[in-house]
Protein backbone atom coordinates (compact mmCIF):
# COMPACT_ATOMS: atom_id res chain seq x y z
CA UNK A 1 0.00 0.00 0.00
CA UNK A 2 1.16 3.54 -0.83
CA UNK A 3 1.86 6.02 1.78
CA UNK A 4 -1.50 8.03 1.48
CA UNK A 5 -3.26 4.84 1.87
CA UNK A 6 -1.43 4.36 4.78
CA UNK A 7 -1.89 7.79 6.12
CA UNK A 8 -5.52 7.44 5.07
CA UNK A 9 -5.84 4.14 7.39
CA UNK A 10 -4.18 5.36 10.09
CA UNK A 11 -5.01 8.70 10.63
CA UNK A 12 -1.05 9.74 10.51
CA UNK A 13 -0.29 12.85 7.93
CA UNK A 14 2.08 11.87 5.13
CA UNK A 15 4.80 14.15 6.46
CA UNK A 16 4.66 12.50 10.09
CA UNK A 17 5.08 9.13 8.60
CA UNK A 18 7.78 10.04 6.62
CA UNK A 19 9.37 11.81 9.83
CA UNK A 20 8.97 8.68 12.34
CA UNK A 21 10.81 6.76 9.33
CA UNK A 22 13.82 9.67 9.32
CA UNK A 23 14.25 9.03 13.01
CA UNK A 24 13.95 5.23 12.99
CA UNK A 25 10.53 5.32 14.72
CA UNK A 26 9.21 3.36 11.67
CA UNK A 27 11.14 1.23 9.90
CA UNK A 28 12.15 2.40 6.33
CA UNK A 29 9.66 1.46 3.55
CA UNK A 30 10.17 -0.78 0.97
CA UNK A 31 10.77 1.16 -2.56
CA UNK A 32 8.68 -0.01 -5.60
CA UNK A 33 10.34 0.43 -8.90
CA UNK A 34 9.01 3.40 -9.19
CA UNK A 35 10.56 4.61 -6.71
CA UNK A 36 6.97 4.71 -4.27
CA UNK A 37 6.90 3.70 -0.56
CA UNK A 38 5.28 0.33 -0.37
CA UNK A 39 3.64 -0.46 3.36
CA UNK A 40 3.11 -3.78 4.97
CA UNK A 41 0.37 -4.93 7.64
CA UNK A 42 2.68 -4.75 9.91
CA UNK A 43 3.50 -0.86 9.30
CA UNK A 44 -0.09 -0.46 9.85
CA UNK A 45 -0.56 -1.75 12.94
CA UNK A 46 3.14 -0.21 14.55
CA UNK A 47 1.84 3.05 13.07
CA UNK A 48 -1.47 3.04 15.33
CA UNK A 49 0.71 1.94 18.20
CA UNK A 50 2.64 4.96 17.93
CA UNK A 51 -0.31 7.29 17.24
CA UNK A 52 -2.01 5.81 20.53
CA UNK A 53 0.87 6.60 22.03
CA UNK A 54 1.02 9.78 20.98
CA UNK A 55 -2.38 10.27 22.20
CA UNK A 56 -1.15 9.75 25.52
CA UNK A 57 1.58 12.37 24.91
CA UNK A 58 4.15 9.57 25.13
CA UNK A 59 7.30 10.86 24.30
CA UNK A 60 8.99 9.72 20.76
CA UNK A 61 12.00 8.15 22.89
CA UNK A 62 9.88 6.73 25.42
CA UNK A 63 7.62 5.17 22.26
CA UNK A 64 11.39 3.86 20.71
CA UNK A 65 12.03 1.89 24.03
CA UNK A 66 8.22 0.44 24.16
CA UNK A 67 8.98 -0.63 20.61
CA UNK A 68 12.59 -1.98 21.29
CA UNK A 69 10.84 -4.11 24.52
CA UNK A 70 7.81 -5.69 22.37
CA UNK A 71 10.71 -7.46 20.46
CA UNK A 72 11.31 -10.15 22.95
CA UNK A 73 7.64 -11.25 23.78
CA UNK A 74 9.55 -13.31 27.23
CA UNK A 75 11.04 -9.88 29.17
CA UNK A 76 9.67 -8.15 32.06
CA UNK A 77 7.21 -5.31 32.21
CA UNK A 78 8.98 -3.60 34.38
CA UNK A 79 10.33 -0.78 32.01
CA UNK A 80 7.04 -0.48 30.61
CA UNK A 81 5.32 0.06 33.41
CA UNK A 82 7.92 2.30 34.76
CA UNK A 83 7.56 4.32 31.38
CA UNK A 84 3.87 4.46 31.99
CA UNK A 85 3.74 5.28 35.76
CA UNK A 86 6.07 8.40 34.86
CA UNK A 87 3.84 9.71 32.10
CA UNK A 88 1.05 8.94 35.02
CA UNK A 89 2.90 11.51 36.77
CA UNK A 90 3.64 13.93 34.46
CA UNK A 91 -0.20 14.29 33.69
CA UNK A 92 -0.62 14.71 37.36
CA UNK A 93 2.15 17.63 37.37
CA UNK A 94 -0.03 18.97 34.42
CA UNK A 95 -3.23 19.09 35.69
CA UNK A 96 -2.31 20.23 38.95
CA UNK A 97 -0.74 23.24 37.32
CA UNK A 98 -3.54 23.91 35.18
CA UNK A 99 -6.26 23.75 38.35
CA UNK A 100 -3.62 26.90 39.97
CA UNK A 101 -3.82 28.58 36.85
CA UNK A 102 -7.27 28.21 36.56
CA UNK A 103 -7.92 29.67 39.94
CA UNK A 104 -5.32 32.60 39.40
CA UNK A 105 -7.11 33.32 35.89
CA UNK A 106 -10.78 32.75 38.09
CA UNK A 107 -9.42 35.33 40.72
CA UNK A 108 -8.64 37.73 38.01
CA UNK A 109 -11.35 37.40 35.88
CA UNK A 110 -13.63 38.04 39.41
CA UNK A 111 -11.45 40.81 40.95
CA UNK A 112 -12.48 44.24 38.43
CA UNK A 113 -15.58 45.91 39.34
CA UNK A 114 -14.57 49.02 37.06
CA UNK A 115 -15.66 50.00 33.58
CA UNK A 116 -12.38 52.09 32.88
CA UNK A 117 -8.93 50.39 32.00
CA UNK A 118 -7.09 53.29 33.91
CA UNK A 119 -8.83 51.92 37.03
CA UNK A 120 -9.28 48.21 35.84
CA UNK A 121 -8.01 46.04 38.57
CA UNK A 122 -7.13 43.30 36.52
CA UNK A 123 -3.89 45.00 34.74
CA UNK A 124 -2.74 46.39 38.36
CA UNK A 125 -2.80 43.33 39.11
CA UNK A 126 -1.03 42.03 36.56
CA UNK A 127 1.41 44.60 37.28
CA UNK A 128 2.22 43.08 40.79
CA UNK A 129 4.82 40.35 41.15
CA UNK A 130 2.75 37.56 42.60
CA UNK A 131 5.94 36.35 44.48
CA UNK A 132 6.10 39.23 46.60
CA UNK A 133 2.08 39.91 46.99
Amino acid sequence: MKISQLAKLTQVSCKTIRYYEDISLLPPACRNANGYREYQKADIERLIFIRRCRELQIPLEDIKTLIQVQSDKTSSCREVDSLIEQQLEKVRRTISELSQLEQTLHALSTSCPNDIVGECQILKNLHQDSSTA
